[in-house]
């Protein structure tokens, strides 16, 4: 009975080990696409972080050919390899803005930010009610009013501002939100949200 412990042991330490290694390789993913790796963020930008990415991805693809890794690793490896190739025109688009999230763990951070700072404001503990009302429109509000040199920069904007394409972004935005409020309104209040579009259908469909 003690061997055969012992044997499982040894299988599932194995595995685990395969695991780490995956896991290693996505901490790898994460750490370059963070900029860690120049200090201050000096010289990051979209086309060198392109450049280093695609040197990654193929210094990694070499596991797949050199018969170092079992056949389960080189199927997640393909995998991983292949979620970054479908990806990686967005992975290397915001290096270029200053002060933009580089990471998911960053852009949680910015969110959580802009829910203090309503709760802090309104004395609410959820902030849905006014994420569906302003939409997008929340992190663009909060990023102009950081300082007064934003501010400035909004208002000398704001007054070159073509009416036309006005129009057209806030019937985007507008677009943008109703689909959001409708998604929210199914998750949460089904029945409720079918039976006001069967009412309407019922109404439209005696005109």
């Amino acid at each position: 009975m003690g061997l055969v412990i012992v044997g499982e042991r040894r299988a599932w330490a194995t595995l685990l080990a395969q695991v780490k290694r995956l896991r290693a390789w996505v901490l790898e993913a994460e750490q370059l696409l963070s900029g860690a790796w120049a200090p201050d963020g000096a010289g990051v930008s979209n086309a060198t972080m392109g450049q280093r990415l695609d040197a990654w991805r193929q210094a990694l693809a070499e596991h797949l050919i050199d018969g170092t890794r079992s056949e389960l690793e080189q199927d997640w490896l393909t995998t991983f390899l292949q979620v970054l190739a479908n990806q990686r025109a967005h992975l290397v688009q915001c290096y270029d803005r200053q002060g933009f999230p580089r990471t998911n763990n960053d852009m949680e951070r910015s969110m959580r930010r802009l829910k203090t700072q309503y709760r802090r404001i309104s004395g609410r503990k959820n902030w849905n009610t006014y994420l569906l009302r302003y939409g997008r429109c929340v992190a663009y509000s909060a990023w102009w009013e950081q300082d007064a040199s934003r501010q400035r920069q909004f208002l000398e904007q704001a007054a070159r501002l073509d009416r036309a394409r006005w129009r057209e972004m806030r019937r985007q935005t507008k677009a943008a939100q109703s689909e959001q409020l409708k998604r929210f309104r199914f998750r949460h209040r089904r029945q409720a949200y079918l039976t006001a579009l069967e009412q309407r259908w019922a109404a439209a469909a005696s005109t």
